[in-house]
């Protein structure tokens, strides 16, 4: 009995070789099988009602009829954000005058230290057409529902907090609706070739 198991050992393993094969080959013609199918549009972004850098309340609705390069930060994080925000400012520096189609927003997680004077001085860094966005906390955190971010105070010693936080870029188009995202990893030649061909 055993010996006759093994025996079809070999008949199983052509016959699993051969399924893999005609599903491989059917790959190409059915649509679907064997990669990843998206459609439709993603539920990220929504109307806004914060406050800018220069105490000026401003909506979703002040930015349409032009892109809109969205990152979620603070002004006290030590890495990440700065480094971010300057991924952004290099990658819009590389498309020359389509520069002028995309508005550069930095949205704040931590509006208790952020205020307008602050993000003042800390969009002055990455260059004159970044817009510093801040408001209550609880404006702040319907923006971010509507953005899925995630963020979270972090205590540190001395009684000092830090923020813990999603990282991503994201591109809204001139209606609103979310276009792409980017990760922190990406490079500024990488997101500005990308812009190019999306805007």
């Amino acid at each position: 009995m055993l010996r006759n198991r093994q025996a079809l050992i070999p008949y199983l393993l052509l016959v699993a070789a051969l399924a893999g094969g005609i599903l491989w080959r059917e790959s190409e013609n059915v649509p679907g099988l064997g990669r990843v199918v998206t459609t439709g549009q993603a539920d990220v972004g929504g109307p806004f009602q914060l406050t800018d850098q220069h105490g000026k309340r401003v909506s979703d609705k002040d930015f349409r009829g032009r892109y809109m390069l969205i990152y979620f930060g603070y002004s006290f994080c030590p890495d990440v954000c700065p480094t971010t925000l300057a991924v952004m400012a290099q990658a819009l520096d590389k498309l020359g005058d389509r520069s002028r189609r995309v508005t550069p927003i930095f949205i704040t997680i931590d509006p208790e230290r952020d205020t307008p004077k602050v993000l003042d001085d800390y969009m002055k860094a990455f260059g004159p057409n970044f817009v510093g966005l801040t408001g209550s906390a609880a404006e702040i955190k319907d923006a971010e529902k509507k953005y899925r971010v995630y963020a979270a105070k972090k205590p540190l010693e001395g009684g000092n907090y830090g923020m813990d936080h999603s990282s991503v870029i994201y591109l809204m188009g001139p209606e609103g609706k979310m276009v792409s995202f980017y990760d922190e990893a990406v490079s500024p030649d990488d997101l500005a070739k990308d812009l190019k061909q999306k805007i």
